[in-house]
């Protein structure tokens, strides 16, 4: 299970407000720690980009050159 199944969103406590309206959003986000934040982007990124663990390290490729004597 990975963290984008951990956490689903609680349809039960969404609210529709106007664009126009104060939000307390960046009070928020004010509140967390930096580790928090990071987190957090690091979560949505996941969501927007999709996450596959044996896609996570990078390609290596090998290659053998043969030595030419000069």
């Amino acid at each position: 299970m990975n963290a984008i199944d951990i956490f689903k969103m609680d349809k039960s406590v969404l609210s529709v407000i106007s664009l126009s309206d104060e939000s307390d959003e960046k009070a928020y986000w004010h509140s967390k720690t930096p580790h928090e934040r990071l987190e957090a982007v690091e979560l949505m990124r996941q969501i927007n980009y999709g996450y596959d663990p044996t896609t996570t390290r990078l390609q290596r490729v090998l290659e053998i050159v043969q030595l030419t004597s000069t």
